[in-house]
């Protein structure tokens, strides 16, 4: 897969400096390995490779010059093989169970819970697992970009969520079930075309097989053509880019 991405980010006025964390590395596994891959930003920084909480590989990024505007370009390849979702050969640093939290963007939901329960009832855990993933895709309109400061609860009620919303749907469920579940960001080729996209997606864990993939906006789990970048507890967490401008003392 060819991954080429190119994201400018333009500030309301000049800024002292900035510093990011770049999610942009993929890990390696039993099934995506990094043939290519180079971060490039369009002006003096310095890039300091690490690991966040969650074990993710991050690269810092600090601009010590002022700035209005930051381009960030990846370019890479990557050779994946399908796994039907399971994932293989990562390295886990956190106990599964970590991921049964709720945060702010994911919080337990009473009447996600009881979607959850009425999709997944009498069914062992993988199953469960599927229908739920089967019925958010089918429940739900999936609108390009939605408001992201509404509460999980309205965009339930509403039918109609963005992408983040839709898997932040599924862990809210997963959870409700007893099943560790957590957000995962990447890129996805989706069929007809040469390059992919920035995706994001679900894992769920399973006692007996390990961590599940599940993409609420396909209905089944990721294949060969998605590329794993980050996990977190929701999508904040997993962000491939955050930071904060650096403002004049």
């Amino acid at each position: 897969m060819t991954i080429e991405h190119r994201a400018v980010y333009r500030f309301a006025g000049a800024q002292a400096g900035l510093v990011q964390a770049l999610r942009l590395t993929p890990p390696t596994s039993d099934d995506q390995t990094v043939v290519r891959w180079r971060i490039d930003v369009d002006r003096d920084a310095r890039m300091r490779p690490g690991r966040d909480g969650f074990g993710n590989a991050v690269t810092m990024l600090y601009v010590d010059a002022p700035l209005d505007r930051l381009a960030i370009e990846v370019t890479g390849e990557v050779l994946t093989s399908n796994a039907h979702g399971v994932l293989r050969g990562a390295t886990e640093q956190l106990p599964p169970a970590l991921f049964l939290r709720a945060t702010e963007a994911t919080p337990a939901d009473p009447a996600i819970a009881a979607f959850a329960h009425a999709v997944a009832a009498e069914l062992e855990p993988l199953a469960a697992l599927h229908a739920v993933n089967a019925a958010v895709h089918e429940r739900f309109v999936v609108a390009p970009v939605g408001d992201a400061s509404r509460p999980l609860a309205e965009a339930f009620a509403d039918g109609t969520v963005d992408p983040v919303e839709a898997t932040h749907i599924f862990l809210v469920a997963a959870r409700s079930l007893g099943r560790p579940a957590r957000y995962v960001s990447g890129y996805r080729q989706a069929d007809g075309e040469t390059v992919a996209s920035p995706h994001g997606w679900a894992e769920a864990y399973v006692e007996g097989i390990g961590w599940i993939g599940f993409d609420p906006l396909l209905g089944r789990s990721p294949e060969e053509a998605h590329v794993r970048l980050a996990t977190a507890l929701d999508a904040g967490g997993a962000s491939p880019v955050a930071g904060v401008p650096v403002e004049e003392a």
